[in-house]
């Protein structure tokens, strides 16, 4: 066969690839939400460069609020905000994320979390950084500045994230903390990570822990936040 014609039929065929993700050594697709979009006034996200990539855009994943609470299914990786939402100084920034049926969406769990110290979100520069807890035990601590980096590798587990099996309900209370020279992330009430500042606001990490707060997801995932908020410390 004409090595030509193998090279355009191979790009054709790359073309109608499903959006992949690698997660613990496992791979999954993302799988696009129907009925998606932002439906929060003042609300607005962005999906991963990967993601954006593959055709996965905002109508991809689904936020809505439902009473007290936002409903969020993803779909491609994704974070939320609303441009109101900034903190400065010394803060901290608590939610609680209750998924329903640990793994519904999934084959292998995924994280979800507080984010803070957002820059020029919503752009390809845009830098924060990010705790979340798995439904099996693990968080992990990660950021974009503007390119993703990690600050506890691919995550680790720890006795405060709560652990359940596969279609059990699961509920973990996140919070990111600025107290002076420290960063910290505290999962049901127990500080899991604490960073000197200087290991976080540094070239190819945050421009500042000053900024946007918001709420972060892996791809695949469904899960209601309630008590998003931000106290000065």
């Amino acid at each position: 066969m004409d090595r030509k014609y193998l090279l355009a039929l191979t790009v054709l065929m790359l073309g109608f690839l499903p959006v992949v993700n690698f997660s613990q050594g496992e791979m999954e697709n993302s799988k696009a939400v129907a009925g998606g979009g932002v439906a929060v006034k003042g609300w607005t996200e962005k999906v991963d460069a990967k993601e954006a990539a593959a055709g996965l855009t905002l109508n991809s994943a689904k936020f809505i609020k439902e009473g007290n609470a936002f409903h969020v299914v993803t779909g491609p990786a994704t974070t939320y905000w609303n441009p109101a939402n900034k903190a400065s100084g010394n803060y901290t920034v608590t939610a609680t994320f209750r998924e329903p049926k640990f793994m519904s969406l999934m084959t292998h769990p995924h994280p979800y979390g507080i984010v803070i110290a957002g820059n020029d979100m919503g752009t390809d520069q845009q830098t924060y950084l990010y705790c979340a807890a798995y439904g099996n035990g693990k968080f992990i601590m990660r950021g974009f500045g503007p390119l993703p980096f990690q600050m506890n590798g691919r995550g680790e587990e720890n006795p405060a994230v709560n652990k359940v099996n596969p279609g059990e309900p699961v509920t973990q209370e996140i919070a990111m903390s600025v107290k002076g020279d420290r960063v910290e992330c505290s999962i049901n009430k127990k500080v899991v990570a604490s960073y000197d500042k200087s290991a976080v606001v540094t070239t190819g990490k945050l421009k500042s822990t000053n900024g946007v707060y918001g709420i972060r997801f892996a791809h695949n995932t469904e899960v209601f936040v309630t008590g998003l908020k931000m106290t000065k410390n």
